[in-house]
């Protein structure tokens, strides 16, 4: 006799935690698309991944066969942007939706980050080298031609010469580097740091913490929790994302969970400027918990 199987879905935070377990092969697309089963658990991400692919097909149609590496990026941009219509949502910029793939892939519409994550795995299909930029204030995508090194803002496929990078710099570098001029040699001046391609893991830290100010600054406790929890399976290593955890979890009234992230942060850091403060949280806690 057959033997029934009961095969038990994994939950959103694991089948993320599952993806992001590497960073050999960390699939970022995936990743950064199974973000949204927090506001709407049955999403289906393998059809988020389905309509991309179906996006490159459409790419790739309008290609000739050989085409150089120059003509594929001018033809993605064209289909990108222009048939296509994506861009920037400048009428709702902070909504919580530019963040999650399939929203962006319905409405047309997101943020560079998010832009750029469909955008990257576009280029990449059509055997492009491209990467995405961890830029001050603007996520940005670059691409090695053969011709040279091309960076392109991810909400209109604009080129960004070295001049306007050097721009959009100025107001995030420290008053000592502003004058050390925009020059790319050796990839050492401070332009040229601030270029340096951002890994899988880090664009998803990035997207996150983009989501984790929008619910703070909402104080929408449950959202910014499940946000934090994903952070601190991301970046196991990071303690500052395990005591924002467990400052929420105070929030919302759970001193046994908030009391184990604030402890653990304390012993991590001893040193760290909110200590003693943090110290007065935990005693405030445990009081109202009657834990002492």
């Amino acid at each position: 006799m057959g033997q029934d199987l009961n095969f038990v879905a994994p939950t959103p935070l694991a089948y993320f935690a599952s993806l992001v377990q590497n960073d050999e092969g960390l699939p970022l697309l995936e990743a950064a698309a199974s973000m949204a089963q927090d506001e709407e658990p049955m999403l289906d991400v393998a059809q988020v991944l389905d309509d991309v692919d179906r996006l490159l097909r459409r790419v790739r149609a309008r290609l000739a066969p050989g085409a150089d590496d120059l003509t594929r990026l001018a033809v993605l941009t064209q289909v990108f942007y222009k048939d296509l219509g994506f861009g920037l949502n400048a009428n709702d910029y902070y909504a919580p939706e530019n963040s999650y793939l399939h929203e962006v892939l319905r409405t047309r519409r997101g943020i560079p980050i998010s832009l750029a994550v469909i955008w990257l795995e576009l280029a990449q299909g059509l055997g492009l080298e491209a990467q995405g930029i961890s830029f001050p204030g603007h996520f940005l995508v670059k691409i090695a031609l053969d011709a040279g090194l091309v960076v392109m803002d991810p909400v209109n496929g604009q080129s960004l010469g070295l001049d306007t990078l050097a721009e959009r710099l100025a107001p995030y570098r420290d008053e000592v580097d502003r004058h050390a001029g925009a020059d790319l040699d050796e990839g050492e001046t401070p332009l040229g740091l601030y270029l340096q391609a951002s890994p899988p893991r880090d664009v998803l830290a990035r997207m996150l913490r983009n989501l984790k100010e929008i619910f703070r600054s909402q104080e929408d406790w449950p959202r910014l929790l499940a946000v934090l929890e994903r952070l601190v399976v991301l970046l196991p290593q990071d303690m500052h994302e395990r005591r924002d955890r467990g400052l929420v979890h105070a929030e919302l009234g759970h001193a046994g969970q908030a009391l184990s992230d604030l402890q653990a942060y304390l012993e991590a850091e001893p040193l760290a400027a909110d200590h003693g403060a943090l110290e007065a949280r935990v005693k405030e806690i445990a009081g109202s918990a009657g834990l002492y």
